[in-house]
């Protein structure tokens, strides 16, 4: 989490920040140019009431004349009509916008997310990023659209005011203007202390999210291994340090406008102290007196207002500041823009110049390390011809799952290449070489909804037939026709409402469907009972004939019929070839098999008893 934040520990507003978001905003200048003329019209109408409760005290009440009463009523009710029309526009179009840029900021972010690779959700805690994709987002929506009401509508009101000001009585106007630096100079101060507070404050709600999820996410062990009390005193700690944290950053909000409002309310009395004396020697008449007055209270509300939207962009900033760095982000993982050219990327792919895929796969002099000093795989070299099936053993840590995640290209080799056909894939896209494999996961992740949309992810615009074709071939068709709704029943949150087994037939399903010219098998069938792993393997069987397959085996039993089995170890190859011939050599695959058989047998002897 300190390499996510480090970064925002300084103390200045970031300009170039706020003028991204702001760019956001304006996305929609419909909405933007009417709100902006509703706020005019109303600072507008704000500076005309004084003048006409002036013209009422000097022309009705002190000079006895009544001749323009009629005319005076309609010009209020006119006055009152356009109050109401322009405080129901800007109420209206900040909504819009407050909508608008929402989810503007949510749908970029999410883009991003999904241009990123693997290794950036490795070293970004999912609490930062939930953080960034709600709270911040939500908070910069609402301060941004209403903020600007409220900052605009101060502006106008304010130089209206002034401007009138100097025009009824210059010496009155000045005390007002003399307080004005006190009062930049305050803001200035308490802008700097908040926005410090606030950046904390932020900093360590991420940590509390990333803790609200990692609670939710292992719920079952936390109740398992009865740590409950533990769990909750560490979320009790990180809870009670943001509000310390958050309370600290209030108070100076707190502190901010009673300040202010001392500070208004003493040149409020120093004008009516003036004032009055004015009106005695007849240097101002009672209805100037009052409408400076009037004024004075209403120069000083925009004043207020500005102040807090100034406190509320202090705590904005550290938001904007993490929303704009995660829409930012760079991928490490890019096409060149030759490839880009012709292949399009993820979101607009050209189809139409997509070459089909035999199946070829070539390692030429990989080396590869997830940290630095520490080396996976060391100029290792590896050629598959098309159509043969693979199986990866080794201890773990042996580089299993980095070879398939480097094929995958979910990673990239520091050096040496990977090719594909005999060309290396970095010469087409990313998009076009994932929409070719198939890849199972040792942990199968279902999205909520029914069994057919989860089954459909492999192909989306297949038809509930060739979904179920595609079931019946994996041999999952037959618990799925006992749920309560067949295909169509729900699956719950990540698939928690069947077992795991039958996720993992799903996630085969899934594959089978997406016909794959390489299918990649992660651990597949190691959270599958015995009698599950029987109906996989048949159908597996089936499914990797004429096809390209990398398996990493978890049961060794599942791989005795495979073309190349490959030992690694620390990233080398120590033995290779079939599994009769390993099982001759009598080396490293001939004991992990020994030992696995006689672990298997000990089991069932146990399980019989």
């Amino acid at each position: 989490m300190n390499y996510e934040e480090k970064e925002f520990d300084n103390q200045k507003v970031n300009l170039q920040t706020w003028k991204k978001i702001i760019k956001t905003v304006f996305t929609n200048r419909k909405s933007v140019i009417l709100l902006f003329t509703f706020v005019i019209l109303l600072g507008m109408l704000e500076a005309i009431t004084p003048l006409l409760n002036r013209y009422a005290i000097d022309v009705f009440f002190e000079g006895k004349d009544y001749s323009t009463l009629t005319p005076y009523i309609i010009f209020n009710v006119i006055v009152s009509l356009l109050f109401g029309l322009s405080v129901w526009g800007f109420i209206y179009q900040a909504g819009k916008i407050e909508v608008e840029t929402n989810y503007i900021l949510r749908k970029q972010s999410f883009e991003t997310l999904q241009r990123l690779p693997f290794s950036y959700f490795d070293k970004t805690p999912q609490g930062w990023i939930m953080a960034r994709m709600t709270s911040d987002s939500r908070r910069l929506a609402n301060i941004i659209s209403w903020g600007l009401v409220d900052l605009l509508w101060g502006l106008i009101m304010m130089i209206a005011i002034l401007v009138t000001m100097f025009v009824l009585e210059w010496r009155l106007a000045l005390i007002i203007t003399a307080a004005l630096p006190l009062m930049i100079v305050i803001s200035i101060y308490f802008r700097t202390k908040i926005l410090k507070g606030y950046r904390k404050a932020r900093k360590i709600n991420s940590l509390v999210t990333g803790s609200f999820n990692e609670s939710f996410m292992g719920a079952k062990t936390t109740k398992s291994l009865a740590i409950e009390e533990e769990n909750y005193q560490e979320f009790i700690s990180k809870t009670q340090e943001l509000k310390q944290a958050s309370v600290k950053a209030i108070l100076f909000s707190a502190i901010f406008s009673p300040i202010m409002l001392m500070i208004s309310y003493v040149v409020i009395g120093f004008i009516m102290v003036r004032g009055t004396n004015m009106l005695l020697v007849s240097a101002l008449t009672l209805g100037t007196l009052y409408a400076f007055i009037d004024y004075a209270t209403r120069f000083f509300e925009p004043i207020m207002q500005i102040a807090r939207i100034l406190a509320q962009f202090q705590q904005a900033q550290a938001s904007a500041e993490r929303v704009v760095q995660l829409i930012e982000t760079k991928s490490e993982l890019v096409d060149s823009p030759e490839v880009i050219e012709q292949y399009g990327d993820i979101f607009t792919p050209k189809y139409e110049n997509w070459e089909p895929i035999q199946g070829d796969v070539e390692f030429k002099n990989v080396t590869f390390n997830y940290v630095d000093n520490e080396t996976v795989l060391d100029n290792f070299s590896l050629k598959i011809p098309s159509g043969t099936s693979v199986a990866l053993v080794g201890q773990t840590g042996s580089g299993k799952t980095t070879i398939i995640n480097l094929l995958s290209r979910f990673y990239e080799p520091i050096s040496g290449d990977i090719l594909i056909d005999g060309k290396s894939y970095k010469e087409r896209s990313i998009h076009w070489l994932h929409k070719r494999l198939g890849y199972v996961l040792q942990t199968p992740h279902l999205f909520s909804g029914n069994v057919m949309e989860n089954i459909r992810y492999g192909r989306l615009d297949a038809t509930d037939e060739e979904v179920i074709e595609a079931a019946k071939a994996i041999g999952a068709d037959e618990f799925i026709s006992k749920m309560d709704q067949g295909y169509y029943s729900e699956v719950g949150e990540g698939g928690n409402k069947i077992s795991i087994g039958q996720k993992q037939l799903i996630s085969f399903a899934r594959a089978v469907l997406a016909d794959p010219r390489i299918l990649i098998l992660d651990e597949a069938t190691s959270s599958i009972d015995s009698e599950s792993e029987k109906i996989i393997q048949h159908a597996t069987d089936t499914l990797l004939k004429g096809r390209t397959s990398f398996i990493v085996a978890h049961r060794l039993s599942t791989i005795v019929h495979s073309d190349l089995i490959l030992v690694l170890k620390e990233g080398k190859i120590v033995e290779l070839g079939s599994h009769k011939e390993l099982l001759s050599k009598k080396g490293a695959y001939f004991d992990l098999y020994k030992k696995q058989f006689l672990n298997e047998q000990m089991d069932k002897a146990v399980h019989s008893i």
